[in-house]
């Protein structure tokens, strides 16, 4: 188990360029399976979970050509079908989240996909009905081992239908939008996902040959097509690193430079730092936190009544960044209600921060009530364990401004998402040591 000793306390300064952004990249790199040509995608984060993707697409029979950092060329001309129902594959499926979405390309392009129950972060339920639903309304047949948590879905050829999904889940769109494309007829989907990241896939799918209209709104139309062809693709710079960055520079109260963060797709991001009193300023395609030398201030509702930060589907505001915004909030003017909707364990790391010191009010499993220090009582340094990517860099962040030399435990949860994390802060004046 790895560990992290940060010595916090110290002010940063300069710029940080955010990596390719990890929840596209998952989505993105299942789409090469859709086509035997060739799919460049470059700015791919080099961190754990895609990482496991990629061998596992190569373990699939993808030819993997790496063109540079971050640059691959794949070609999924020659799948080994067989490897899906093999003890290695059941392993290596099982570690990781992402793994689902290999489903939806294998039933469009070879009439079946499998996957044992996947992995990824233990913060509470998270379904796969959307998915196989999705499949099934489209004309597969489902099938799932109990005894070694097994799923299947076989179809001689997918037809396009009307489907409502029951919840607007990212994932679970993506990949009935990978199933669709091949599907015979149009399929349309109502209560789609809109996250900038689906877009992407959308609009990639498109450049290979699929005919998919609606993208960026909640109804999605696909007409099938017989077959998708090659392309080349770029990421998007990761959201959730520009708000942990974001974060990071007002607990610190350091002066720093986001590099190139593509404001377009940000949405709610900045408003939602701005509440919270954080100076977020826009130059061209950078964002400039300045040193927030007095601290930074809650604003309250008009009537007077406490601010609530909550999660909502895009356009709302990412779950991703609110255990950021609660670490932040522990040291502003003011106090907040964070209000975590969508898992029932998300929450549950602030403990760690209440051994450091913050006032926070945890009402239930959804729901937290902070109450600023105004930087009048800096976090004690503390040991801890890190328990999902999330909370992870939240506790990272918190270290970071904290009294004292802190240690964090079970960093592999944050180097499945973030990308040479002690490399790139170290950059920025900060003094972490991997142990």
């Amino acid at each position: 188990m790895g560990t992290f000793k940060i010595e916090g306390g110290h002010q940063l300064k300069g710029s940080i360029q955010p990596q390719g952004a990890k929840n596209e990249a998952l989505q993105i790199l299942c789409a090469v399976l859709l086509t035997p040509e060739k799919v460049t995608i470059s700015n791919i984060p080099d961190i754990v979970d895609v990482n496991k993707l990629i061998m596992l697409l190569g373990n699939l029979g993808v030819k993997t050509q790496k063109n540079g950092p971050g640059s691959y060329t794949f070609q999924a001309d020659d799948i080994n079908l067989s490897y899906l129902e093999s003890e290695q594959f059941k392993e290596e499926g099982r570690g990781l989240r992402g793994s689902i979405m290999i489903v939806g390309p294998l039933l469009a392009r070879f009439g079946k996909g499998y996957i044992p129950k996947p992995g990824g972060d233990k913060i509470g339920r998270r379904r796969l009905d959307t998915h196989f639903e999705g499949f099934i309304k489209l004309g597969a047949t489902f099938r799932y081992n109990r005894e070694d948590y097994f799923y299947g879905v076989e179809a001689k050829k997918l037809k396009g239908t009307y489907m409502l999904l029951d919840e607007a889940s990212v994932t679970g769109t993506a990949n009935i939008v990978m199933a669709a494309v091949l599907a015979e007829g149009t399929t349309t989907i109502y209560n789609a996902a809109c996250e900038p990241y689906l877009q992407q896939l959308c609009k990639m799918l498109n450049r290979m040959g699929a005919k998919i209209s609606g993208v960026g709104s909640n109804l999605l139309s696909i007409e099938g097509v017989d077959e998708l062809g090659g392309t080349s693709h770029r990421m998007l710079p990761d959201m959730i690193e520009i708000g942990s960055w974001i974060g990071l520079a007002a607990m610190t109260r350091s002066e720093l430079t986001i590099k190139n963060v593509s404001w377009g797709d940000l949405g709610q991001i900045p408003e939602v730092f701005r509440k919270l009193g954080i100076t977020v300023e826009r130059k061209g395609d950078d964002i400039h936190i300045p040193e927030h030398k007095d601290g930074y201030e809650i604003q309250n509702y008009i009537d007077g009544s406490i601010l609530t930060i909550s999660d909502a589907p895009w356009p709302g505001f990412t779950p991703d960044l609110l255990s950021i915004i609660l670490v932040v909030a522990t040291q502003a003017r003011g106090s907040v209600l964070v209000h975590q909707k969508m898992f029932e364990s998300r929450l549950f790391f602030v403990d760690k921060l209440i051994d450091m010191g913050a006032k926070i009010i945890l009402c239930d499993p959804h729901r937290a009530s902070v109450i600023g220090h105004d930087f009048k009582s800096k976090l004690k340094a503390t040991t801890m364990v890190s328990p999902d990517i999330r909370a992870g860099i939240s506790l990272l962040i918190a270290a970071l401004s904290a009294k004292g030399t802190s240690t964090i435990h079970n960093i592999e949860q944050i180097d499945r998402g973030y990308e040479n994390i002690d490399e790139r802060l170290r950059a920025i004046g900060a003094k972490i040591v991997r142990l």
